[in-house]
């Protein structure tokens, strides 16, 4: 059983984390949406004033995997809750508790925080990671469609007259 350590990311780990994000939109087959560049991560990850973390696994002295997560607020609690941005762990490291520990480590952050929720998405089709958050008691959200404006459709309403 492999040694698995979770440490709080920092600015000088920005080709790591870029790396696995690229590793894991090539799983999620979205090479091509990958925008972001190591500096950018770099600017706006471990900028004084954001909201985002990161944390890095590693397996005895490999870097493995990787969370990005920020604090949202629940109106009807009254609370924050922390939203799992992306957690990935490279193929060669699956299944020796690398992804569930990410997970300890960051629902042990939200009830440090005293958040009233954990949450994150998953790809429809994504079976693998779909059972192993069953697994460990997470429940899918049957009620709500995410929906999204980015890019020019973003600009676009932004700029449109009411």
């Amino acid at each position: 059983m492999a040694n698995i350590i979770i440490k709080d990311a920092v600015a000088s780990d920005a080709e790591t984390i870029i790396h696995f994000i690229r590793e894991l939109a090539i799983y999620e087959k979205a090479e091509h949406e990958v925008a972001a560049t190591a500096d950018d991560i770099r600017a706006s990850l471990f900028d004084p004033h954001t909201t985002t973390q990161a944390v890095l696994c590693y397996a005895d002295d490999n870097v493995v995997g990787f969370a990005v997560f920020f604090l949202n607020y629940s109106t009807w609690l009254a609370k924050n809750g922390l939203y799992l941005e992306d957690l990935y762990v490279s193929p060669d490291f699956r299944g020796i508790g690398a992804g569930k520990a990410l997970l300890h480590h960051l629902a042990g952050l939200a009830v440090a925080k005293d958040c009233g929720r954990f949450e994150w998405s998953v790809l429809d089709w994504n079976t693998p990671a779909i059972e192993f958050y069953q697994s460990i008691g997470a429940k899918p959200l049957t009620e709500w469609v995410g929906y999204r404006l980015a890019g020019e459709a973003l600009i676009q309403f932004a700029k449109s007259p009411l």
